[in-house]
């Protein structure tokens, strides 16, 4: 994968409520590009190794509870510079203080339920595509 490739996931409460098509339409007309999409729901195992890099922290078990308990979408985008152009158009974690526009201001219920996860670096996103998608499947 490129640099102009990021890695996303419309997250459960998002996908239940209705919003994943919302959210992508939103991001394309961004400028984003989809190249890969799946609906599935993540077992408790392919959670805890997915945010692998979050245990020990606080959040980690409700965040593998949460990830575990419904479908959710992962999906790859294309766009130049897409990590950093990702993260600008999701807007912080917390939709309280994500800036107007952004996913997370506009689709998200909470912190905790904040509708998407987006890559936070080029490996990252290289490393979680690959979680979810042979390299063939990104078209």
């Amino acid at each position: 994968m490129s640099l102009d490739y990021t890695f996303s996931i419309i997250k459960p409460d998002a996908f239940n409520a209705g919003k994943a098509g919302k959210i992508i339409a939103h991001l394309e007309a961004q400028g984003f590009t989809l190249k890969a999409a799946r609906v599935m729901q993540l077992t408790k195992k392919q959670a805890e190794e997915f945010y692998a890099v979050h245990r020990g922290r606080p959040f980690y078990g409700e965040l593998v509870e949460f990830m575990s308990s419904a479908p959710c979408m992962p999906f790859v985008l294309k766009k130049g510079s897409a990590v950093s152009a990702l993260r600008d158009a999701i807007g912080a974690t917390d939709p309280a203080e994500a800036a107007a526009g952004t996913v997370r201001k506009l689709f998200a219920e909470s912190k905790g339920r904040n509708a998407i996860h987006a890559s936070d670096s080029d490996e990252n996103a290289v490393r979680e595509s690959r979680f979810f998608f042979a390299e063939a499947d990104v078209i």
